[in-house]
């Protein structure tokens, strides 16, 4: 009895036909002979054997009653039942869904981030290889222009010692002078493509600045400018090569003068940066600054701004030297407002070996 309903559509309506028409049958049964019994006399004969006889209908009636109130009780207790396992199932499933939804979003999440990176490696690479195709243009073009420029050169300078006028001799002056500029873009190109091994040393910072100011400090270009240096004495000393560091700081020297054409000032300051084993060096002018739309592209070979005056690779050859020191450079300008140029540069070279005979720039 306890399995008679089954799981199927039907049940609840059978169930239910079921226990209307037990329910009538036993009313069929019980009700008349309650009535007939309310308005009788039992204590005549004939109806105490009416009533005798009325007995195994109102017992039969009785426990059709019964069972179909057993019926009705354990019908609502399954199907109590019933609705809970649902609902229990509703919850697990709407959780499975919620779980799915993150799961989803997670994974659309880290395909769009891999789409990011994808794109950011794609463009590194299209500029690995425009710098692999420029290294190799800069090494056939050094062979192929270097030898005979030397040669025009000389030639030049002898024709100069001969000129007897000075038009011949303004004339000869120009061509030793694009001569030049000429020799000085592939020494600029070959420092740039292949720069030499660092030559580790001791640095110190304050004696390499104050030299590279004493070699500028007579220059036309500086007529009018301030240098100033803001150095801390306890600055700790750095490992980095020599040659090229100094390179880096003229030519930011060199960038920030020609930006100030009325005169103006230029200081270079450094500092150790907090929680890092590394210094900062800060290079700031209150020259002409550098237009939003020009900011993204002055690291690039060869973008100058600088008509017949730059080759556009200081910066160029500037980053690629701090890049091998395992640094940073980075520019903040604004236009009329001047420009800050910061380099960030290890104290130790990690994985480079200091040269045997260390010298101590100090």
């Amino acid at each position: 009895m306890e399995d008679w309903p089954n799981s199927q559509p039907n049940d609840a309506s059978y169930l239910r036909i079921w226990l209307i028409s037990t329910g009538a049958v036993g009313a069929i049964f019980v009700i008349p002979f309650a009535i007939f019994f309310l308005v009788s006399d039992l204590g005549s004969a004939l109806n105490r054997t009416i009533f005798l006889r009325a007995l195994p209908c109102i017992a039969i009636g009785l426990i059709l009653a019964i069972v179909a109130g057993h019926r009705a009780v354990w019908f609502l207790r399954r199907s109590t039942e019933r609705i809970a396992r649902a609902y229990e199932l509703a919850r697990v499933r709407e959780r499975e869904r919620d779980l799915a939804q993150q799961e989803l979003i997670k994974r659309l999440k880290e395909e769009r981030q891999l789409a990011q990176q994808k794109v950011q490696f794609e463009s590194q690479l299209a500029e690995y290889e425009k710098y692999a195709a420029l290294a190799q243009l800069a090494l056939g073009a050094a062979h192929e222009i270097n030898n005979p420029l030397l040669g025009i050169l000389s030639h030049l300078e002898l024709s100069l010692r001969e000129a007897t006028t000075d038009d011949d001799r303004i004339e000869i002056e120009q061509c030793i002078e694009g001569t030049k500029r000429i020799s000085q873009t592939i020494r600029g190109l070959l420092n740039y493509t292949r720069p030499d091994p660092l030559l580790l040393t001791r640095i110190n910072l304050t004696r390499l600045v104050d030299d590279t100011f004493g070699f500028l400090l007579h220059q036309p270009l500086f007529r009018g400018i301030k240098l100033e240096k803001k150095i801390p004495a306890d600055l700790p000393e750095i490992s980095a090569d020599a040659n090229q560091l100094s390179q880096i700081v003229m030519n930011l020297l060199l960038n920030a003068a020609q930006a100030i054409p009325d005169g103006g000032s230029i200081t270079i300051s450094a500092q150790k940066v907090k929680f890092a084993d590394s210094v900062e060096i800060v290079v700031s002018d209150t020259g002409r600054g550098i237009p939003a739309d020009i900011l993204p592209h002055v690291f690039e070979p060869f973008f100058t701004t600088k008509r017949g005056k730059g080759t556009g690779l200081g910066l160029s050859i500037s980053q690629a030297y701090v890049r091998s020191h395992g640094g940073d450079i980075r520019i903040d300008s604004l236009p009329m407002r001047g420009t800050n140029v910061r380099i960030t540069l290890p104290i130790r070279q990690e994985g480079h070996a200091m040269q045997e005979e260390t010298e101590v720039i100090a």
